[in-house]
């Protein structure tokens, strides 16, 4: 198939870069790869050493970057010959992407950059060309999708232990939460040292941030940020985690994006609100007249029905550790099925009050961990094929979603089986892509199933 929205061809953004970075006085360049598990890698340059390694094309790293498990191991496969030999896939670093990197003593930039292989082909494994794969399918049809997360995090205290469970950070009174304060404005002025801190940091990096709220579990707070481009949207979500850690670290406590890192509190979610526009006009063409079908577009229902034939079939993709699936319970509003209703946080898939102009779907499902590149691909790929399909939703339900059928794979070995079999998906992303990723997971599996639990310990060294 074509990909029209990557180019093959070399551009001369030489002198826009060095423009840009000579004004604003940048000593040093932050070259930003993100892999499979959302993780940043990359290399960072001298500015002027970096001008000219993008002038002259030298920008590069190996491809087994894109193989790298969250454990930082290798995923080779001894079979693939390419994979053996890592060879180096060039990097070309996405103008658009240049914002000031805050924080540091030299003045420092970043840029996101895609992997081609050295004979100009896009290396098809790296998230952000697998979402942008899927977006050129949205292309064709004359359709852009428009996304905007909403993204939950916890701080805690620093734990140098990992067989201790986490705790709470003191606030500016001294004392740790120790009970719910969803929306509670005193609670969230406990951390407004920090919380002023990341807003300065993210203006300073261009980010595009909404409102924080304090959310549900202890020291549990959520960011939403303002709706744009996919691509665009998922990079600030990577660079809003990287400065809300280093935030954290220099107020001593940590920031965790873990989907479930305390037993009895809430997991920590991102949720995805999409609609999808003209092309040419820019109109929402989710919302029609308040008739039959309720205001919603027969575009809309096939999406939603894309939506709910296929998630459940990908979740790997925004459920990606064993971690995730601990959040998906019923009571710590998460969701286990894939039915949809308006204004019904106990479902997968929520409509939120709008008007047509402004219709939208929430997806409820993945979690605060997930690669955001990914994430997105996965539903925009469910929601393509139920457009192209003609999938019809299921009935809206009334009532909770909690007490309808569990549909969501329940741990990750599951998960990784039904997406393993899922050939309609599989090949919209790419089957390299997919054989990577599910080789990546394989891996973490085998390195998890070799830990002795500190619950095993506990319960069955002196009874059984």
């Amino acid at each position: 198939m074509e990909h029209a929205c990557v180019s093959t061809s070399w551009w001369p953004m030489s002198s826009k870069f060095a423009q840009w970075i000579n004004e604003r006085g940048i000593g040093e360049v932050e070259c930003l790869v993100p892999d499979l598990n959302g993780v940043i890698r990359g290399k960072l340059f001298p500015a002027q050493k970096f001008i000219q390694s993008e002038r002259d094309g030298s920008l590069r790293i190996p491809s087994s970057v894109y193989t790298l498990t969250v454990t930082g191991e290798y995923a080779d496969d001894e079979e693939d010959a390419e994979a053996i030999s890592d060879p180096d896939v060039v990097l070309r670093p996405e103008f658009e992407t240049l914002c000031v990197a805050p924080g540091y003593k030299t003045p420092t930039a970043f840029v996101f950059a895609d992997a081609f292989h050295t004979d100009g082909r896009p290396f098809d494994v790296a998230p952000r060309y697998v979402l942008k794969r899927v977006l050129d399918l949205y292309r064709k049809e004359g359709l852009r999708p428009v996304v905007a997360p909403e993204l939950e995090f916890y701080l805690t205290q620093v734990n140098t232990d990992p067989d201790l469970p986490l705790v709470p950070p003191p606030g500016r009174s001294g004392r740790s939460e120790t009970s719910p304060q969803p929306y509670g404005l005193e609670a969230i002025t406990e951390y407004e040292d920090l919380i002023e801190t990341i807003y300065e940091h993210a203006e300073e990096a261009s980010l595009h941030l909404d409102t924080m709220i304090h959310e549900s579990g202890t020291a549990q707070l959520e960011i939403n940020f303002n709706h744009g481009d996919s691509i665009h949207v998922s990079d600030q979500v990577l660079v809003f985690k990287r400065i809300v850690r280093q935030v954290a670290l220099k107020h001593k406590v940590y920031a965790t994006f873990m989907a479930k890192p305390m037993e009895n509190q809430p997991g920590s979610a991102m949720h995805l609100h999409i609609s999808m526009v003209d092309s040419k006009s820019g109109d929402n063409l989710f919302g029609g007249p308040l008739d039959h079908m309720g205001g919603n577009t027969q575009l809309f229902r096939h999406f939603i029905g894309g939506l709910q034939r296929y998630l459940g079939l990908v979740t790997p993709l925004f459920a990606p550790n064993v971690n995730s699936f601990r959040r998906m319970r019923p009571g710590f509003s998460a969701p286990i099925n894939l039915h949809w209703s308006y204004d019904n946080r106990s479902c997968g898939l929520r409509v939120p009050i709008s008007q047509p102009e402004n219709r939208r779907i929430e997806n409820r499902l993945p979690g605060a961990d997930a690669n955001p590149y990914l994430a997105l691909a996965a539903c925009l790929v469910c929601g393509f094929i139920g457009i192209r399909d003609e999938i019809e939703p299921s009935a809206m339900i009334e009532g909770s979603a909690y007490e309808k059928a569990r549909t969501l794979p329940r741990n990750l070995y599951e998960a990784l089986d039904r997406f393993r079999d899922c050939a309609p998906v599989r090949e919209l992303l790419g089957e390299h892509f997919c054989d990577v990723f599910l080789r990546i997971k394989a891996h973490e599996l085998a390195a998890y199933e070799g830990v002795i639990s500190s619950w095993e310990r506990d319960h069955l060294l002196l009874k059984v």
